[in-house]
C-alpha cells in the first residue's frame, strides 16, 4: 500500500515559526553557555586545586556545546537536531544539581535552559525541513493544462 504524505504547511505559516524557534534556540544556547561559564568561574569550588583546574573543568563541560555551536549559529537544521542529542547531557546534569541544596538554583536554571533549547531546536528542525521541502517545490499542486475543444 502506498504511503500518503501529509500536506506541507504554507510558507506564510512556516516563516514566523522558523524565526521564533531559532531565536529561542539561540537564546537558550547562549544562555546555557553563559550560565555554565559564570557558575564555574564564580561559584564553583575547586577544592584547593591548582589555578588551572577550574578552567580545565569548564572546558570539559563546554566541549559538547562547542561541537554543535557552528551548526546552531549558522541555522543548520542538522546542527539543531544534533543539539537535541547533546543537550540531554546538560538536562541530566541539571537534574543532579537540582537535588543538591548548594547547587539547586544552578540546577533548575540548567534544566529550564536545556528543556527550552531541546524543544525549540526540535521544532526548528522539523519546520526547517518542511520549509526546505516547500522551497524545492514539493507539495504544490500539479499545473493542469487547459484543453480547448
Amino acid at each position: 500500500m502506498a504511503r500518503k504524505n501529509k500536506p506541507l504547511p504554507p510558507m506564510e505559516w512556516l516563516k514566523p515559526r522558523l524565526a521564533a524557534s531559532r531565536a529561542v534556540a539561540l537564546g537558550s544556547f547562549i544562555g546555557l553557555i553563559l550560565l555554565i561559564v559564570i557558575w564555574d568561574l564564580l561559584f564553583a569550588d575547586a577544592h584547593g586545586g591548582a589555578r588551572w583546574v577550574p578552567w580545565a573543568f569548564l572546558g570539559f563541560k563546554l566541549l559538547p556545546l562547542l561541537v554543535v555551536a557552528p551548526g546552531i549559529l549558522i541555522g543548520s537544521a542538522r546542527g539543531h537536531a544534533w543539539a537535541c542529542y547533546v543537550i540531554n547531557l546538560y538536562f541530566i546534569l541539571g537534574v543532579l544539581n537540582a537535588f543538591d541544596p548548594n547547587h539547586a538554583i544552578f540546577g533548575w536554571a540548567e534544566i529550564i535552559l536545556s528543556v527550552s533549547l531541546f524543544c525549540s531546536a526540535l521544532m526548528y528542525t522539523r519546520w526547517r525541513f518542511q520549509y526546505d521541502r516547500k522551497l524545492a517545490g514539493e507539495g504544490q499542486e500539479p499545473q493542469q493544462e487547459a484543453t480547448s475543444a
